[in-house]
């Protein structure tokens, strides 16, 4: 049996089709990267959704012939399928506005104690609950998430895998079935919701024309399709007395439990009850992330990360702390120029460099992450002993021991490529190569190199910092 596994990658800001090769270890090689950004389009955004499909054919065909291929991606955004299985339009970016007021409607006619209880959601408002709410849904029979709407462009198989389908609000978080007296009681239509799958589950085989374009054919094998569920799924932990942060262009920060936590304190403090492997909880809450520092890069049209690093490093302690989590930030546009006004609003001086932008940045960050691991123990009861961050973030070196500083507890980083160590395992663990998540994450442990942060520095100084923002 071949041990070569396929795994379609799709983040926020960019793509990937990643080949695995468990036959001595655990090797990835990339086959295919490419950018993903919105598009603009009179007044909404959208996914270019048709070119990362386009793309991902690319990346498959590069990777010659697998056992199996996998596909995730973030969350909460779907195309909508018509009766004969047409998409009815490109799927609209979860940046754009039209969701603003939707949550706190929903909250009004539902209320948000019964809301939190049944679906054990964070309340953002690019939910797919208020985006569903928000769209023309007259001519729509299908639902899928963007995972399984590739999926089923690569196979003509309907389906929702459920850690994807538990960031939508419309699943129960205890019985993971669709949440089918909220979708009425919200006057959603409940036949485009399409059965569940679980993570390991077969969707198919790929279309005929889809082989004939790549040159070969495999099954399609469903994985934890949210992206930072498949990168929980390869955190290198040895125990259960971890925090996780999976940071990219957001930080997902949190701890795995065995159940939800649907406590009053928990909805009060917009933590969310997200599906994982195995039947875990990925107890988290959003932080804004990376974002910030593209976006800010983006306005510095030249600028080079690594010097922007080095030069953030030397500038002056907390000479400017945002709350990442502010509105203002969640729009793509001139960040620097926002966070300039909120510091303005918030009684600081403005930083007066891209080298204090990237400083104000990274320390907002680690402040974000340090509010959202101590929050997580609070209300879980969860020891951490460490925490584990993984994904893009886990290169960037002032921002780990940024988070180490403020957290108080060691930060191993890596991997960076942990989201598609999640998906291939996951595949391997279908095909009967590995055993378990415990066997999954020592296998990552012991194949990939990790980077350890000790806390260092005045934590004082990071305690007096989180109380100004929090």
């Amino acid at each position: 049996m071949s041990r070569r596994f396929a795994a379609v990658d799709l983040g926020a800001s960019s793509g990937r089709v990643m080949l695995a090769d468990l036959s001595d270890g655990l090797r990835l090689t990339e086959a295919h990267r490419f950018p993903n950004g919105p598009v603009r389009l009179a007044d909404r955004l959208y996914w270019d959704i048709l070119g990362l499909y386009r793309e991902i054919l690319t990346g498959l065909r590069a990777a010659g012939p697998v056992s199996s291929i996998g596909v995730d991606a973030w969350a909460v955004d779907y195309g909508l399928l018509d009766e004969s299985g047409a998409l009815l339009g490109n799927p609209v970016h979860y940046r754009d506005d039209r969701t603003w007021g939707v949550p706190e409607r929903v909250a009004e006619s539902v209320g948000a104690a019964a809301l939190y209880e049944v679906s054990g959601l964070q309340v953002l408002p690019f939910n797919t609950i208020y985006q569903l709410l928000a769209d023309r849904l007259d001519q729509a029979a299908t639902m899928l998430l963007i995972p399984d709407l590739i999926g089923y462009w690569l196979t003509g198989e309907v389906g929702a895998e459920v850690t994807n389908a538990s960031t939508t609000g419309l699943l129960d978080v205890r019985t993971r079935s669709w949440a089918l007296p909220l979708v009425e009681r919200l006057g959603l239509p409940a036949g485009i919701f399409p059965p569940l799958r679980r993570p390991g589950d077969a969707v198919g085989g790929l279309r005929r024309e889809v082989a004939g374009e790549i040159g070969w054919s495999a099954p399609v094998r469903a994985v934890a399709s949210h992206d930072t569920a498949s990168a929980v799924a390869a955190v290198p932990a040895s125990g259960p007395a971890f925090a996780y942060i999976s940071c990219g262009t957001w930080s997902l920060a949190g701890v795995e439990l065995a159940g939800p936590v649907l406590t009053p304190e928990s909805r009060a403090a917009n933590f969310t009850n997200e599906a994982g492997v195995d039947g875990t909880v990925r107890y988290l809450r959003n932080v804004m992330g990376l974002w910030l520092l593209q976006e800010c890069q983006r306005a510095w049209p030249g600028s080079d990360l690594g010097e922007l690093l080095a030069a953030a490093a030397g500038e002056p302690a907390f000479a400017a702390v945002v709350n990442p989590d502010e509105p203002l930030f969640l729009p793509p546009g001139d960040m620097p120029a926002r966070i300039a006004s909120e510091c303005r609003r918030t009684g600081q001086r403005p930083p007066s460099s891209p080298a204090g932008y990237v400083r104000c940045v990274l320390e907002s960050l680690a402040l974000g992450h340090r509010l959202a691991v101590r929050q997580a123990m609070e209300l879980s009861g969860r020891d951490v002993e460490v925490v584990h961050l993984v994904g893009g973030g886990s290169r960037n070196e002032l921002l780990c021991q940024f988070t180490a500083d403020a957290c108080g507890l060691p930060v191993v980083a890596g991997p960076a490529e942990a989201t598609t160590f999640g998906n291939v395992l996951v595949q391997a663990r279908a095909a009967g190569l590995v055993s378990g998540l415990e066997e999954m994450r020592a296998l990552v442990a012991s194949s990939q190199p990790l980077r350890r942060y000790e806390p260092s520095g005045d934590g004082q100084a990071w305690a007096e910092a989180a109380a100004r923002l929090f």
